[in-house]
């Protein structure tokens, strides 16, 4: 039976209206507190006085949006628990982005992290690297508003346009006004309503089933859990490999290299803090990742006998979670208004680090040097801090504006998460080329980025790729199974007769390849053409590396720019060979050459 659309009663909008005030007010407190937001320092650095707690929560809500916290939930739904896998590249890649990316950056203290890019290559990788970053964020911010909003209204009555109104100008004000120490105070607060919407639809379920067991009991019946997938098979959505090379490629492109976490990294006090935040991440992420994967789980228990896709009440996965809400927590006053309150929380925290980021590389990457170019002079810091300000409005109010427009753009919307995947790899293989090799140089590094970018556009969504097949649904306990099951069998063969080949052998492999590898592949292709090129302009002197060296004859490594690891071993080869040059220029001098003389006849 169609859905009937869920409506808010008082206690869901006082609960709603409550949190929302709060946000906003967070931003208030911080604007005429402290330091005032009156430097850049502190308005985009917090001063670099936070501490672990806040930084580490705040990488967490950053990373899960809306979208996320929807689409995990739908994932384990539709395909099972393959998917929590995943969390196992996560505590691989963290050693490596705390011990050879973060450090690198925290000893140039830099605002912007494609300032390193400049340092290590030139301005022209600078340029490239940060525009890149700035249309993926731009496309992602429109998209992080408008598909909760959409999925809300589609279930639980919230107009879309007042949900992407009120969503956007709460976050646009508190990020305006307070900057990044009230983005990430707020980021805190807000992961607790994310857990709090994910554990409400959680014990909600277990209440109606009787216990967690009984949950649990039902998904293993139903074939949902599934954790020991080792195929070989690339083009099979989530495996073992798929999962842990493709999501510690993710990981690192968003931990190790991104402007938005490496902001908040360096707003604490120290590297080691810095570090301790990135672990401490870990847990939190986990937990948060594992209890959302749970959460599909219970709403299929609740909906084990009649799919709600089937029965035509949601249009899409993603509004699964909204519609559970909407049935099952209208008899406790206030908790579909906290699970409201969780999915604009998880929107409020990605949109909020995207303006902050977005304002630092703008002003940064931008407006100094364009400053500089225009003016012949450096832009100071006490006349930059209304400009940055300026500019994270205008970015609040473009993601109001895109979201406006996202749902007249069609495939533009998938398109664009396809953006936010596919410019990291090659993005992160800019920066490890730059942190772990010595013969790489602009020119070679910025062909193997657009090759890179290229490619991973093209099988991004260049091509048409074949659907992948959810596991098997229930109808029988729908109350009219004759039209579900017509229903089903209509979609089913408009979809067969639509051309879209799920199993068709005539698809070339590259485009059968799971999504996990995209990023993967950006990344190879840019290490491999990058350093390939480098080394062949260098052979021809068509481009050099003199950059990386501290003194005219290129005999001394800039060892800052390199990671820790590398850069120590560097070191040590080079004082052994200086100490070995001395050692034999002492031997000449304290023991000269013993010149045969003969005397004249």
């Amino acid at each position: 039976m169609p859905a009937s659309g869920g409506t808010f009663d008082a206690w869901d909008t006082a609960v709603l209206a409550s949190i929302l005030v709060i946000s906003a007010l967070i931003g208030i407190y911080y604007r005429y507190t402290g330091g005032k937001q009156k430097t850049t320092k502190e308005y985009l650095m917090a001063d670099q006085s936070m501490t672990t707690f806040p930084v580490s929560f705040s990488l967490m809500a950053s990373f899960m949006s809306a979208i996320s916290l929807m689409g995990v939930s739908n994932e384990s739904y539709q395909f099972g628990t393959m998917f929590c896998v995943i969390n196992i590249a996560y505590w691989i890649s963290t050693p490596i982005a705390a011990y050879i990316f973060l450090p690198v950056f925290y000893r140039m203290r830099t605002t912007s992290v494609y300032e390193y890019l400049e340092r290590r290559f030139g301005q022209a990788t600078r340029l490239a690297a940060s525009l890149a970053f700035t249309i993926q964020m731009i496309l992602y911010m429109g998209i992080a508003l408008y598909a909760p909003a959409l999925a809300l209204e589609a279930v639980t009555g919230v107009p879309r346009n007042t949900a992407i109104l009120v969503i956007g100008l709460v976050c646009t004000f508190y990020s305006t006004l307070g900057g990044l120490k009230a983005v990430l105070i707020t980021d805190v607060f807000q992961s607790f309503l994310m857990f709090a919407a994910i554990y409400a639809v959680i014990f909600v379920s277990a209440v109606k089933a009787g216990g967690f067991g009984a949950i649990w009991q039902v998904a293993v019946e139903r074939g949902r859990v599934e954790f020991l997938d080792f195929s070989l098979d690339l083009s099979v959505r989530h495996t073992w490999w798929s999962l842990i090379i493709g999501g510690m490629v993710t990981y690192l492109s968003l931990y190790g290299v991104n402007q938005t976490q490496v902001q908040r990294l360096l707003s604490v006090h120290n590297l080691k803090s810095a570090q301790s935040a990135l672990w401490w991440n870990l847990p939190i992420l986990g937990l948060l990742s594992f209890s959302t994967i749970f959460s599909g789980l219970a709403i299929f228990y609740y909906y084990r006998d009649c799919d709600p896709m089937l029965e035509e009440r949601i249009k899409t996965g993603d509004q699964l979670m909204p519609l559970f809400a909407v049935d099952t927590m209208g008899q406790y006053p206030g908790l579909c208004g906290l699970f409201v309150s969780g999915i604009f929380s998880a929107s409020l925290s990605t949109i909020s680090s995207a303006v902050t980021s977005l304002s630092a590389v703008t002003l940064e990457d931008y407006l100094k040097p364009l400053y500089k170019t225009v003016f012949k002079r450096t832009l100071i810091d006490s006349k930059s801090t209304l400009p940055t300000k300026i500019v994270a409005c205008i970015f609040g109010l473009l993601c109001i504006g895109l979201a406006f427009v996202a749902g007249s753009l069609g495939g533009v919307l998938q398109a664009s998460l396809t953006i936010f995947g596919v410019v990291g790899g090659p993005l992160l293989a800019i920066f490890t080329l730059g942190v772990c090799t010595t013969r790489t140089n602009q020119r070679g590094v910025l062909w193997g980025f657009a090759i890179g970018l290229a490619f991973s556009f093209y099988i991004g969504f260049g091509v048409s790729k074949p659907q992948p097949k959810p596991l098997s649904f229930s109808t029988a306990g729908c109350a009219n199974v004759t039209l579900v099951a017509e229903a089903h069998s209509l979609t089913t063969e408009s979809s067969l007769a639509g051309g879209n080949p799920t199993d068709s052998e005539d698809i070339f492999w590259l485009y059968k390849l799971s999504y996990l590898w995209y990023c993967v592949l950006g990344f190879l292709l840019t290490i491999g053409v990058g350093y390939f090129l480098s080394i062949i302009l260098e052979h021809f002197q068509w481009a050099d590396n003199s950059q990386i060296y501290v003194d005219k004859y290129a005999k001394q490594l800039d060892y800052d720019l390199f990671a820790p690891i590398l850069s120590r071993r560097w070191r040590r080869k080079d004082q052994q060979r200086l100490q070995a040059a001395q050692d034999e220029t002492l031997t000449k001098l304290t023991h000269p050459p013993n010149w045969e003389v003969t005397s004249p006849k």
